[in-house]
């Protein structure tokens, strides 16, 4: 299927269709940011390297679909941009299981050359959060 094409939740891929919107459960509480992107990674015309330097914020958890594609480039910009980069395994997806599998090696290799790659529930407990209370975590879709 192609961007537009009708879904079982609309046209794929378009603004103010539910199949585009934020998944019901993640939905953003009041003041949470949204970076609403029109291209395959979170910086490229948008707003949030602004929001980032406003906040002091220097490490990113990313999430999202596809890896191959929406994740890779978002932390590939990141890490250009001088961001420490954890991709959440566990928390990110491919339609293509060996694509999942290139995309987080790539990352992950010569020790980190983008960004590292660890699971939500390594994250969490390195927090000392319980999934239970993990409601919101900063994501990126697709």
């Amino acid at each position: 299927m192609r961007i537009g094409d009708p879904g079982p939740k609309g046209r794929i891929l378009i603004r103010g269709e539910y199949g585009h919107d934020i998944v019901d459960a993640l939905a953003p509480l009041p003041g949470e940011l949204v970076v609403d992107k029109p291209g395959k990674g979170s910086f490229y015309a948008t707003g949030l390297q602004e929001h980032l330097v406003a906040a002091g914020i220097t490490s990113l958890i990313v999430t999202g679909v596809t890896t191959e594609v929406c994740v890779h480039t978002t932390v590939r910009e990141a890490n250009d941009r001088g961001y420490e980069c954890l991709v959440l395994a566990d928390c990110v997806g491919s339609y293509f299981p060996e694509f999942q599998r290139s995309a987080l090696a790539m990352i992950s290799a010569q020790g980190g050359i983008f960004g590292w790659v660890g699971s939500s529930t390594d994250y969490l407990a390195a927090q000392a959060i319980s999934p239970a209370h993990a409601d919101h975590l900063i994501t990126q879709g697709s």
